[in-house]
C-alpha cells in the first residue's frame, strides 16, 4: 500500500479531505475570533479548536494554516477581512499534497503490522513535531503544527506536547483539534486559546453536504440524527444510517417482547466479514435511540427522525422516571460496547445482549406507565 492509499484519521471515507476544502460553512464566529487576534497582533502560539465531531474543526485548522502562510502580517492592502486563501497559490497546492515544509501534521500513525491506524497518537509522533520546530523556516515565515485529534494523544505524548507548549519556538503555532477538550490535560488547555466550533443549523448542514457531494431524500431526519454535524450526516448517508435507525425504532415498537428473528438478523449483519463500519453504525444508532428516548421523557422537543418514532417514544418514555431509566441504560450500554470492542467480542452476541437489556428496561418503563 502506497502512502497515498493509507487511510487518514481526520477524513471520512468518500468525503473531501479537510485540507482540500477551501470554504468553511457555519463557523463564522470562530473564524472572526482568529482574524481579530491576527489583525490586532495578539496571535497566541497555541489554539485549541474545540467542538462536536464533524462540524469543521479540521477544516478550520487547515484554513488558518493556509491563511498564515499566504498572508503578510498587516496585509499589503490593509488588514484582511477574512481568512480565505487563493486556491491556486503554491502554498495551497503544497499543503494539499502534504508537501509544504512549513506545516507538520501530528495524528495517529499507520501500523504496518496490524494494517490499520494506531489507536493513539504516540510519543514518537510528538518527537517528530519537536524536531520540526527545531528547524528554521527557510523564508523566516511561520511553522505550523496541527494535532488532530488532541484527545488521542497517549499519556507520554501529551506530556511531551506540554513541554513544547511551555517553551514555544518563535514564529511557531500549534493548532489542536479536539472533539472532547475536557479530556485533555488541564495544563495543556491552560496554555491554549479556545476557538469554539458549534453545531450547524439545518440550512448550513445541507449546504455543507451539497458542497461535499452528498445528498439525502430526507434532510430533516438527517439533520435530526446528526445533531448539526456534517461529518455525522455523511456517515449516516454512507452507512445507510436512516434505514438502520428506522429498523431500530421498529424493534423498539414491539416492546415489551422484541422480535427475536429481527434481532438475530441485525446482529448477523454486524458480524459478517468486512462489516466493521456497519457494526459501528448500528451500535452508534442504538446509543442515539436511547439518548433520544431519555430526552423525550425529559420533555425535550424533538422533530421525528423516522416514521412512528414519536409514538414509540410516547409509549416507552412518557415522563421523568422513564427518562432516567433510559439515560442510565445508555451510559451502561456505551461502557459495555466499548469493553466488547476492546476484547474483540462477537458483534452478533453484543447486539443481542444489548437488546436484551433494552427489553428489560422497556418492561420497567411500561410498568411505570400502567
Amino acid at each position: 500500500m502506497s502512502d497515498d492509499d493509507l487511510p487518514e484519521s481526520d477524513r471520512i471515507e468518500g468525503a473531501p479531505r479537510p485540507r482540500d476544502v477551501m470554504s468553511l460553512i457555519g463557523q463564522h464566529k470562530a473564524e472572526t475570533d482568529f482574524l481579530e487576534a491576527f489583525n490586532t497582533g495578539r496571535l497566541h502560539h497555541a489554539w485549541l479548536i474545540g467542538g462536536p465531531r464533524g462540524v469543521g474543526k479540521a477544516t478550520l485548522a487547515w484554513r488558518i494554516t493556509r491563511f498564515l502562510l499566504t498572508t503578510e502580517d498587516g496585509g499589503m492592502f490593509g488588514p484582511p477581512e477574512d481568512i480565505s486563501s487563493p486556491a491556486d497559490h503554491p502554498v495551497t497546492r503544497r499543503i494539499n499534497a502534504l508537501a509544504e515544509p512549513g506545516v507538520f501534521i501530528c495524528r495517529r500513525p499507520w501500523d504496518p503490522k496490524t494494517k490499520r491506524l494506531k489507536s493513539a497518537i504516540t510519543v514518537d509522533e510528538v518527537r517528530k513535531l519537536k524536531a520540526f520546530f527545531t528547524m528554521s523556516a527557510a523564508d523566516g515565515g511561520w511553522r505550523i503544527a496541527i494535532v488532530d485529534a488532541a484527545e488521542e494523544l497517549n499519556k507520554s505524548a501529551a506530556n511531551a506536547l506540554l513541554k513544547i507548549l511551555e517553551e514555544p519556538p518563535a514564529k511557531a503555532m500549534i493548532l489542536l483539534v479536539s472533539h472532547q477538550p475536557a479530556k485533555l490535560l488541564p495544563t495543556i488547555r491552560s496554555r491554549c486559546r479556545l476557538l469554539r466550533c458549534e453545531q450547524l443549523n439545518a440550512d448550513d448542514l445541507t449546504a455543507v453536504l451539497t458542497q461535499s457531494g452528498f445528498e439525502s431524500n430526507n434532510p430533516q431526519a438527517l439533520a435530526e440524527l446528526s445533531i448539526g454535524s456534517p461529518g455525522d450526516a455523511i456517515r449516516l448517508i454512507a452507512g445507510d444510517g436512516l434505514r438502520i435507525y428506522s429498523q431500530i425504532i421498529a424493534i423498539l415498537d414491539r416492546a415489551p417482547r422484541f422480535d427475536r428473528p429481527a434481532l438475530i438478523a441485525l446482529g448477523d449483519s454486524c458480524a459478517a466479514r468486512g462489516n466493521a463500519d456497519h457494526y459501528d453504525n448500528v451500535v452508534t444508532l442504538i446509543s442515539l435511540a436511547l439518548v433520544r428516548l431519555a430526552r423525550f421523557g425529559a420533555g425535550v422537543q424533538m422533530a421525528e427522525a423516522t416514521a412512528n418514532e414519536q409514538a414509540v417514544f410516547q409509549k416507552l418514555s412518557a415522563g421523568q422516571a422513564q427518562s432516567r431509566i433510559w439515560a442510565d441504560l445508555q451510559q451502561q450500554i456505551s461502557g459495555r460496547i466499548a469493553h466488547a470492542r476492546a476484547v474483540n467480542l462477537d458483534p452478533a452476541q453484543v447486539i443481542l445482549d444489548t437488546f436484551i437489556k433494552i427489553e428489560t428496561a422497556a418492561a420497567k418503563t411500561l410498568q411505570l406507565t400502567a
